[in-house]
């Protein structure tokens, strides 16, 4: 059987706007740049709900299916089967079914560290249901987490946390130093759930997610804010915000997922408004994008997943009520009623972006840096992996954040 360097891992959440309800689910995107050679599998998972992150240990045998469901889950990353999952409850209290342990970090081959409840958390895949509780980590909701290219410092993101509404924005990421144990929160002006670390320093980028509160009160069901976005350079050791970007509302850099980061650019993409963005790491000012935002032409072949987005968009709230939030997500949308790309990771030798379109429901490789299009992908419906949904309903699988592993060395 014909082998492939590169294993795109996708979460995928189902055919819903709102990823933290939906289902629970991996895609591997297999592809070999000699020939541009490709296949791929799709598995969602029974009993597990709001899928949302993966990531595969070093040694590339487990993989772990993060979820706002309360769960530890473990896949095999060949087959996508299931390979062992734990609630959550047995170990915390949780405060709101949004939050989950959708991000982790490998340790180890077998060791991975998860937030549950107000604690990190350290397991082993041996044995989950022995978890080893580290500490605090001080923030509303954790999400994002990463290590710094030393190993020593936990660099997280937050969430806006419903069940701490009274206190408003969650605007703060956190730092674990693992080897003093010490918990440091640097406040913000604008909330970050995405990270990623830089290549050779203890410095990572914090990219700002803006939403509001339907109806001011309710973080569950929030609604893509049409404000300006930040990313931010922070000294792990010291502590401290070193620079930041900014750009105006016009630019479409609303509610990024995954980030990525190159010799010479921090790279995320933007699920809201249909773009890729490379932000310049030296002058941390210049920026270029890649615009997937699909043609009013192109639109009549995604009727159903249009109809689906619009329902959605009114269960979260009322079209009278939350008008504001309804005229604030069609600009930052940039008038198009679907989402777009929420998953993409740069190869280790920097050559290929790999990313997938959530509303398109494609799977595009783009050569870097010259960020010409080398290969898309039109993925099938989730109807042919999912026999109770109808055949009329919104065909996306539902990509979310995604893992690339590479080809060994």
């Amino acid at each position: 059987m014909r082998t492939y360097p590169y294993q795109f891992h996708i979460a995928l959440d189902g055919n819903g706007i709102n990823g933290l309800e939906g289902m629970a689910g991996v895609c591997s995107f297999l592809f070999d740049p000699a020939d541009d050679a490709y296949a791929y599998k799709i598995n969602y998972h029974d009993g597990l709900g709001g899928g949302h992150a993966v990531n595969v240990s070093p040694d590339g045998k487990t993989g772990y299916l993060g979820t706002a469901g309360q769960h530890l889950a473990l896949y095999d990353p060949a087959s996508l089967d299931p390979l062992d999952r734990m609630s959550t409850l047995r170990f915390e209290e949780n405060d709101t079914s949004i939050r989950g342990s959708t991000h982790v970090v490998w340790m180890n081959n077998e060791e991975f560290i998860a937030a549950i409840g107000d604690y990190f958390y350290r397991f082993n895949i041996r044995d989950l249901s022995k978890g080893e509780k580290i500490g605090p980590h001080k923030i509303m909701l954790p999400h994002s987490m990463k290590l710094t290219a030393s190993g020593r410092y936990l660099c997280y993101g937050s969430m806006d946390n419903p069940a701490l509404r009274e206190k408003g924005e969650a605007k703060m990421v956190g730092i674990l130093d693992l080897e003093t144990g010490e918990t440091t929160i640097i406040k913000l002006p604008a909330t970050c759930w995405h990270l990623i670390p830089d290549l050779k320093k203890d410095v990572f980028y914090a990219v700002s997610f803006r939403v509001l509160p339907q109806d001011h009160v309710d973080y569950h069901q929030w609604a893509m804010a049409f404000f300006k976005e930040y990313a931010f350079e922070i000294d792990a050791a010291e502590k401290r915000v070193l620079r930041h970007w900014v750009c105006g509302r016009e630019i479409p850099s609303h509610i990024n997922s995954d980030v990525t980061i190159s010799d010479t650019e921090l790279i995320f993409c933007n699920g809201g408004s249909h773009s890729i963005v490379f932000i310049d790491l030296k002058t941390f000012a210049k920026f270029r994008i890649i615009d997937e935002r699909p043609e009013l032409s192109e639109l009549w072949n995604h009727k159903r997943t249009m109809a689906n987005t619009a329902y959605d968009v009114l269960v979260r709230g009322g079209a009278f009520s939350s008008n504001q939030h309804i005229l604030g997500a069609l600009r930052v949308s940039r008038f198009r009623l679907m989402d777009s790309v929420h998953a993409c990771m740069l190869s280790k030798d920097q050559s290929l972006l790999f990313t997938a379109n959530r509303g398109l429901n494609h799977i595009t490789i783009y050569n870097y840096p010259s960020l010409e299009m080398r290969l898309r992908v039109q993925m099938p419906d989730i109807q042919e992996f999912v026999p109770w949904v109808g055949k009329m309903a919104d065909p996306r699988l539902g990509f979310h954040h995604s893992y690339l592993v590479n080809p060994k060395e």
